[in-house]
């Protein structure tokens, strides 16, 4: 019979908490879709402004309902250079903000509601027509998940209310409010959800299971351990993007510390404001059934607990926000040292933010844009080469060929990664989209070492190619480089008129090349050129009509073409 009661309980609370983790990714999922490009323009808004990010951090975390989301992709855009070490300080202040608004829901006494709403969310998402409304249904069948999941758990934890063993444990919990802390940091850690560690400790405190002391010392342990999650995403970083982790830990460990020391303050502030005895037990049937509840109940902990979640962030931020600076201060002393630039790095792409489509997709955009300002600085380097072939350009040249392959084999892989998301429709056809650019300017890249190779070998076979066609090669250049330049705005701007004109830019390309290729022959002809020159030059020509049938693609993919 013990046995049985043991695994009960056991396979009730890791099933509830599976429920409730699942619950909070697809209700997660959700909302991203639903969000789906103000992410980015929303972190767009950033500033120097402290205040400015934290109100970002805090309205990001609030959407995705993730704030180890939202730091791990802060530590990301350090990474990559598009963030200072300030600016990411200041939305990590206002993501800890963010995620209490998770807290706060759980603190309704609806898990009656879970079943509706998980009805209510397949129906949206398996029958309703419009987009939106799959992905409202997304939200709602998430959280619905999440709710049963939180019954499932407390269910499964009402047996241990008659276990003395378990309540001396969660007594001598509330007892030792380090045990608590440290306790609270553990699960967090284990499960990489601070929203998981918020639903246990609501489990056990509406159980009776828990002081409202114990709960807020776990509380605070949660607060340190979600920290863990962006140490573990700087591993492998900059410096920059390790100081801000570093800075994350030490803003709520700094929090905590302070919190413990004015623990008996603070407990009275969150119960002058909260309505109710946290600490009140149901004790009579008649009461069990007018608060919904059962004997032996807590049934006004949950918000106390939910309001200790929040106000600690809240007045750690208000504390910290001026102390950004002192905080990015010591993050740079304890870690000291200068990043050593790779000379091939990628810097927008971090599969840290794979779990979050949007903030993705702009990344691989604005590295697909770099790739595409790559290719032009690689054709103008090659038509110097064309005009003034000098041995110690080859081995730049080599590099960036190296440099383009390279990209386009992580953009790609990058984008795969992507697609195996639970993506949108729109965000998969962009993904298709960006495929194409980046194989075309790979190719772009293919012909314009297919170009430096022809002048290389025509140098070394002393071959010197006439006044006339090095104009003409020089004329053909011009004019393609014009047309990759003039598309890669477009990609920049995401310019989806261009298309009328790329046709013609093409075009022009198209009839220069044949009438460069016909005065040529006719060259041939009159014998004012040789027959091998004539060779290595028809070749370069073909390579420049090729870049531009790659470039013209690229501007199909632009368009939306492709």
């Amino acid at each position: 019979m013990s046995s049985l009661f043991n695994q009960n309980v056991f396979f009730g609370v890791i099933g509830g908490l599976g429920l409730f983790i699942f619950g909070m990714k697809i209700m997660s999922e959700g909302l991203q879709k639903v969000a789906g490009d103000r992410i980015r323009k929303i972190l767009a808004a950033l500033t120097n402004n402290r205040l400015m990010g934290m109100l970002v951090g805090m309205t990001v975390t609030a959407m995705i309902q993730s704030s180890s989301a939202t730091t791990v992709m802060v530590v990301g855009f350090v990474n990559a250079g598009l963030m200072s070490l300030v600016q990411s300080i200041g939305v990590i202040l206002g993501a800890n903000i963010g995620t209490t608004v998770t807290a706060q829901l759980i603190a309704f006494n609806i898990t009656k509601y879970a079943l509706p709403a998980i009805a209510l969310g397949v129906g949206l998402k398996l029958f309703a027509r419009q987009k939106k409304w799959t992905y409202f249904g997304e939200v709602i069948l998430g959280f619905g998940i999440l709710f049963f999941g939180l019954a499932v758990m407390k269910d499964a934890l009402g047996p241990i209310k008659d276990s003395e063993a378990f309540r001396s444990l969660f007594l001598f919990i509330g007892d030792n409010h380090l045990l608590g802390v440290l306790l609270g940091a553990l699960i967090t850690l284990v499960l990489q959800s601070s929203s998981a560690t918020i639903g246990i400790t609501m489990a056990l405190a509406a159980n009776g299971l828990l002081s409202f002391e114990g709960s807020v010392a776990l509380i605070m342990g949660e607060n340190i351990g979600t920290t863990i999650t962006a140490n573990l995403a700087a591993i492998g970083t900059n410096l920059a993007a390790k100081r801000t982790a570093l800075s994350h830990f030490l803003f709520n460990f700094l929090g905590v510390c302070y919190m413990l020391l004015l623990f008996p303050l603070f407990l009275h502030f969150v119960n002058s404001i909260t309505p109710g005895d946290a600490d009140f037990i149901v004790q009579t049937q008649q009461q069990a059934a007018s608060l919904g509840m059962h004997i032996g109940d807590k049934p006004y902990i949950a918000r106390h607990i939910a309001n200790t979640h929040t106000l600690f962030n809240i007045i750690n931020t208000i504390i910290f926000i001026p102390l950004v600076g002192f905080l990015a201060k010591i993050s740079t002393l304890l870690i000291r040292g200068e990043d050593v630039v790779s000379e091939f790095h990628l810097k927008y792409l971090d599969t840290r933010v794979l779990n979050t489509p949007p903030i993705a997709l702009g990344q691989a955009r604005s590295e697909t844009v770099r790739m595409a300002q790559l290719a032009i600085s690689f054709l103008e380097e090659t038509n110097l080469y064309l005009q003034h072939p000098d041995e110690q350009k080859i081995k730049d040249l080599q590099k960036k060929e190296e440099y383009i392959d390279l990209l386009q084999k992580e953009i790609t892989n990058f984008l795969v990664l992507l697609s195996q998301q639970s993506i949108t429709s729109d965000v998969s056809r962009e993904i298709a989209s960006l495929m194409h650019m980046v194989n075309d300017l790979e190719r772009v890249g293919d012909h314009c070492e297919n170009l430096w190779e022809l002048r290389q070998r025509a140098k070394d076979q002393k071959i010197v190619f006439s006044e006339i066609a090095q104009v003409e090669i020089s004329e053909l250049c011009q004019l393609t480089r014009d047309f990759l330049a003039f598309v890669v705005q477009g990609l920049e701007k995401r310019d989806k008129s261009i298309g009328l004109k790329s046709q013609q830019m093409e075009s022009s390309i198209d009839r220069l090349e044949e009438s460069l290729r016909n005065n040529h022959i006719n060259r041939l002809n009159t014998g004012e050129c040789n027959v091998l020159p004539g060779l290595i030059y028809i070749d370069m020509l073909h390579n420049f009509e090729k870049i531009g049938d790659h470039t013209y693609n690229l501007s199909e993919a632009v368009i939306g073409v492709k």
